[in-house]
């Protein structure tokens, strides 16, 4: 399902992503489609295992080796990427037009390399710059993002900044060839709060300054609450609900993103226990027949355990894939945790949630 009536600038079709694992199959997602526009951020949420890191891999062709796309298409600037095969298919679009900033920056840097060099490597490699054009673009880039003293901390190794400073130079590498994508995937969590919500508003300045669109990938439903246009809520292989993040957070319709944002530690009260969901997701190695929620799930109906839900419209832009949609079904409403959440989330963040 397309989200506007806009071209978008990724479009995923019927994805369907499989692992060998020894003489199993893993099926991690499952028949996913979905639209990502120009310029907005979309953050990919659910639980450890749901598949979002998964699901943004094949963008970029880092699957694992025993890792296959069976079947769907990733369409991108007129080609299809999950026909791509080789790192010669791959040479002009990752890192180049989709880049990814992972969790931990120790794992995208070499330690014994200047950290003015691992730019300046990217910038030549990727846009045929001379090593001194090179390095005036890496010093600018290092500014952008917020390292102090650019032209002195250019000749520095990893190990000699801190952790959110690392973070910084991975987005500096990351914006290096001027992508048209950027996915972060949970690029806060290894960093403590303060430099959290640092590393989060430079990556809304940056998005607002290049016009980049950013797929943001957390477990973190506060984060979302900061950064997203659109949010996908992603369980067991499926994106189960999407929509604008004022219709998500305020209007949810899938008893799995109930639970998710009753569960919000933010929104605990003190003297009573913390939300959590019941249960785990299922074996992705088997079949999943019918609503894979619904063991889990205490508003499931009969019908859960027996059919997939299709994708019921809420509205243009907000769907959700359970039955308690369907005209036939009970009216259920949400949990009372996360009732009147406009004026808890107002109180929290001191604004309403909205990105219109």
């Amino acid at each position: 399902m397309e989200n506007t009536n806009k071209t978008p600038l990724l479009s995923v079709k019927n994805l369907v992503v499989k692992f060998k694992v020894r003489d199993r199959v893993l099926t991690a997602i499952r028949n996913i489609s979905l639209d990502f526009e120009e310029g907005r951020t979309v953050a990919i949420v659910g639980e450890s295992g749901s598949g979002k890191s998964v699901f943004t891999k094949t963008f970029t062709g880092m699957l694992e080796i025993n890792g296959s796309i069976p079947q769907g298409e990733i369409w991108f600037e007129g080609q299809d990427l999950g026909k791509f095969k080789t790192d010669k298919d791959w040479a002009d679009i990752r890192g180049k037009k989709i880049a990814t900033v992972f969790q931990d920056p120790m794992s995208s840097l070499d330690p014994v390399r200047t950290i003015g060099y691992q730019i300046s490597e990217v910038i030549i490699k990727h846009e045929g710059k001379s090593k001194a054009e090179a390095k005036k673009e890496a010093i600018e880039l290092m500014g952008r993002v917020g390292i102090p003293d650019p032209e002195k901390r250019y000749d520095e190794y990893p190990f000699m900044y801190s952790g959110g400073m690392r973070q910084r130079i991975v987005i500096a590498i990351a914006l290096a060839c001027h992508p048209k994508i950027l996915i972060c995937d949970e690029p806060t969590t290894a960093l403590d709060v303060t430099i959290q919500a640092q590393i989060i508003q430079l990556i809304k300045d940056l998005s607002k300054d290049y016009g980049f669109t950013t797929i943001y990938i957390t477990h973190d439903l506060g984060v979302v609450a900061n950064v997203a246009d659109d949010v996908a809520v992603m369980y067991a292989g499926q994106i189960i609900e999407y929509g604008k993040v004022e219709e998500v957070f305020y209007e949810p319709k899938h008893p799995y993103t109930w639970g998710l944002l009753n569960s919000l530690p933010q929104l605990g009260e003190k003297g009573h226990e913390l939300f959590a969901i019941a249960g785990t997701p299922p074996s992705l190695f088997e079949e999943v027949k019918g609503d894979a929620f619904a063991v889990r799930n205490p508003y499931a109906m009969q019908i859960d355990f027996e059919e997939e839900p299709p994708i019921f419209n809420v509205t243009d832009t907000h769907w959700a894939k359970t039955w308690l949609l369907d005209p036939r079904a009970p009216k259920v409403e949400p949990p009372i945790g996360i009732q009147n959440l406009h004026a808890r989330m107002n109180k929290l963040y001191g604004k309403e949630v909205s990105h219109d």
